[in-house]
């Protein structure tokens, strides 16, 4: 189903919890909100549409992946950015690293250590951040 986004700043600040096979509908309803949004986004967070789950999605080309409890255990090469997101208004500068190591759960709970580079990494900080009730 797709959800409407969250724009509510108390909500996202709130660090989420972790995400387990009961909450599995959530993923549904991510890939259905991101395909809505595909024009203007690249990944979600659980909380984005109202969620307070350790549960993103991320865009890799054709294929949307939707990752639960992720967490990242290693990060090289910082650089600074501008991002936008569709939770808030106009865009912001962080810091970011061209390289991370992620470990997570795919949608079978089976666990998974990946490295990731350039764009795809980039989006799977911002929506980590999410993830900690982080607002950049």
């Amino acid at each position: 189903m797709i959800r409407p986004i969250v724009r509510d700043i108390m909500f996202l600040s709130q660090k989420a919890e972790a995400a387990g096979i009961a909450d599995l509908g959530i993923a549904r309803d991510l890939q259905d909100t991101l395909n809505a949004h595909k024009a203007e986004c690249v990944g979600m967070a659980a909380n984005m549409i109202g969620y307070r789950k350790k549960m993103i999605i991320v865009a890799m080309g054709p294929v949307n992946t939707v990752m639960l409890n992720p967490v990242i255990t290693k990060k090289s090469e910082p650089f600074e950015t501008e991002e936008g997101c569709l939770s808030l208004s106009g865009r912001r500068k962080t810091t970011r690293y061209r390289k991370i190591t992620l470990q997570y759960q795919d949608l079978s709970m089976q666990k998974h250590t990946q490295e990731f580079s350039g764009w795809t990494a980039q989006i799977i900080q911002h929506e980590c951040d999410h993830l900690q009730g982080i607002i950049i």
